[in-house]
């Protein structure tokens, strides 16, 4: 039988179809063998994403409900656009510190203003992500270096930790920002912990390690099927909310002893609104919008990768960011705030056999049960207990380890870790992230300025050249190669030329001087410039200048200007061993 060939154009809008929607690519081929661990998959996550969105609303001063709406249209959307097969999104901690440290300098918590504003701020958030994706600017997180993401995540941990303590320990403490005030107003609030709570919440914490650390080892050893020990070690989220829940009721602790709850949470599904709020809003969040936007972005598509190349599958880092810019406006229509993929849920997503979007529709369908029926059952959930499963989640954001690594190997990378961790808790979350981006720049222009220049010599009777202080070598009295191992830009040419001067002023027999362009991958203006004027400079001293191993596109530039005109044409090598053939140095 003859395929059936579409015309040009009609092949052209599938292809685009495809790529814009993924979920027609593994939709077409999905087959019933995937079902199972999609099921599984999308229930194990919802079971771990009920408590931990509440907990993660909470974190960002928001109703416990918020953080299942954030849950919903999000999860679904993603699951329709996203490029990975197991990435969960939903809220995470990060972007919950985020939200309250900017919609918390506008509105107070606990006010219909606070709610609108982080509604809002998923809809720029959700509309700068779009803007990304279609600009294709899925590259911008490589301007983020891992050391200054490392310093910022690290202190943003202790920031979430720290502003946990009012609700482990029961203290009523008001919500203060920047590290220094939360420290002095735990220390100053210590006389008042509530007991009861502290030891709710000190058992929930002990009993998620042990899940998180110890359980899995000793399911190994009563020999429970693997398919089934992650599910089961990854439910101590919800173990800790049923017992919690459970022991407050039964108690009465929360009239009894003055337990903190979380209360009446509104049931049912979250309502399909226009978010309201007014351009000065919009004005005042933008800042943070781009932030969270930014971090949101990076922390997602980091997981995404990660776990896509286990399986030699592809991420399309641009489809990505349409994929959350749709997912956080989905947060936005629907009552929820900004959401990002979570590192443990999308774990979870994989190990226990995730094939398709399919696992998240099913995690968002499952929620959406949870909100129109179960939402009763949570109203003597202790807040201490949400409290336990975020500081036991972000423990693993403090990355001693990484820090320890950096400094062994550049102490220059290491200073832009510490001062993004030191300006994120002085400054807050935004300072810090600055401060850190500004440093890491500020390193890379001082590298950049000062480049590394060798001295060659050839090696044995080889064509090789190498420099002079690494290798025994010979070299040629009246003649210098000298390798440049930079691009050449405005910051960097006043050294190189002071260096080949001063070269020239120690050395009164050199005659000639050999540059090797082998590492420069552009010269700018500026440079040009300043190698014209080296030319100039070398003739009045006696040297002549000649390059080799041009590289192609500098090449290209460099023709027809006036450095080509002022060395020669003949002045221009292809290797470094046929200039030195030619200035009779072999």
């Amino acid at each position: 039988m003859e395929r059936q060939r579409l015309p040009g154009r009609d092949r052209t809008l599938k292809s685009a179809w495809k790529r814009y929607l993924p979920v027609l690519n593994w939709m077409g081929r999905y087959r019933s063998a995937d079902l199972p661990g999609d099921l599984l998959a999308g229930a194990i996550v919802a079971i771990m994403l009920v408590p931990q969105g509440m907990a993660y609303a909470m974190l960002a001063g928001l109703p416990p409900q918020v953080g299942l709406y954030a849950s919903i249209a999000p999860t679904l959307l993603y699951g329709l656009l996203g490029t990975s097969r197991t990435l969960a999104v939903g809220p995470v901690a990060l972007t919950s510190i985020l939200v309250a440290a900017s919609v918390g300098k506008l509105a107070p918590q606990g006010e219909q203003a606070y709610l609108l504003l982080a509604i809002a701020l998923a809809l720029l958030v959700g509309g700068i992500q779009l803007l990304m994706g279609l600009l294709r600017l899925g590259s911008v997180v490589n301007f983020i270096s891992h050391p200054v993401l490392s310093g910022f995540t690290s202190a943003a941990a202790i920031l979430i930790a720290l502003s946990q303590v009012k609700s482990l320990a029961g203290i009523p403490m008001p919500r203060v920002e920047g590290f220094p005030t939360m420290l002095l107003e735990t220390y100053r609030n210590l006389p008042y912990i509530n007991w009861p709570s502290l030891a709710i919440g000190v058992a929930a914490i002990f009993i998620l390690v042990y899940f998180k650390t110890g359980l899995e080892k000793h399911l190994a050893k009563l020999k429970i099927r693997p398919a089934w020990r992650v599910p089961i070690a990854k439910s101590g989220p919800l173990v800790v909310v049923v017992l919690g829940t459970a022991l407050v009721w039964g108690l009465g602790l929360d009239q009894r002893a003055g337990v903190q709850v979380v209360g009446q949470i509104p049931s049912g599904l979250p309502r399909l609104t226009l978010p309201a709020f007014d351009a000065g809003d919009l004005g005042a969040l933008g800042s943070a919008a781009a932030t969270i936007s930014v971090i949101a972005f990076l922390e997602s598509i980091s997981v995404a990768k990660a776990l896509a190349s286990r399986r030699r599958e592809k991420v399309d880092a641009n489809q990505e960011l349409l994929a959350l810019g749709f997912a956080n406006l989905g947060a936005a229509f629907t009552g929820g705030y900004p959401v990002a993929g979570g590192f443990a849920r999308s774990v979870v997503n994989f190990s226990v056999g995730a094939r398709s979007g399919l696992a998240s529709m099913i995690t968002a369908g499952l929620i959406s049960l949870t909100l129109i029926f179960m939402m009763p059952l949570f109203f003597f959930l202790p807040k201490a207990v949400l409290a336990a499963i975020i500081l036991v989640a972000v423990v693993n954001l403090v990355d001693v380890a990484g820090l320890q690594r950096v400094w062994r190997y550049s102490k220059a990378d290491a200073v832009s870790l510490l001062v993004a961790f030191a300006a994120v808790l002085v400054l807050g979350i935004e300072g810090g992230i600055l401060a850190g981006a500004a440093t890491a720049l500020a390193v890379h222009l001082w590298r950049t300025s000062r480049p590394h220049v060798a001295m060659l010599g050839r090696v044995g009777d080889s064509e090789h050249y190498r420099n002079i202080q690494r290798h025994e070598v010979e070299i040629c009295p009246r003649t210098l190669a000298v390798r440049i191992d930079e691009s050449l830009y405005f910051a960097n040419t006043q050294f190189l030329e002071s260096w080949l001067l001063n070269i020239v002023a120690e050395r009164p027999e050199l005659e000639r001087m050999v540059l090797v362009l082998s590492a420069v991958n552009f010269i700018d203006a500026s440079a040009l410039e300043s190698l014209e004027n080296l030319v100039s400079e070398l003739e009045t001293a006696g040297v002549a200048l000649f390059l080799a191993e041009v590289k192609g596109p500098v090449m290209d530039r460099l023709n027809g200007t006036g450095l080509v005109k002022k060395i020669g044409q003949d002045h221009i090598f292809l290797s470094t061993h046929q200039a030195m053939q030619s200035l009779e140095c072999v």
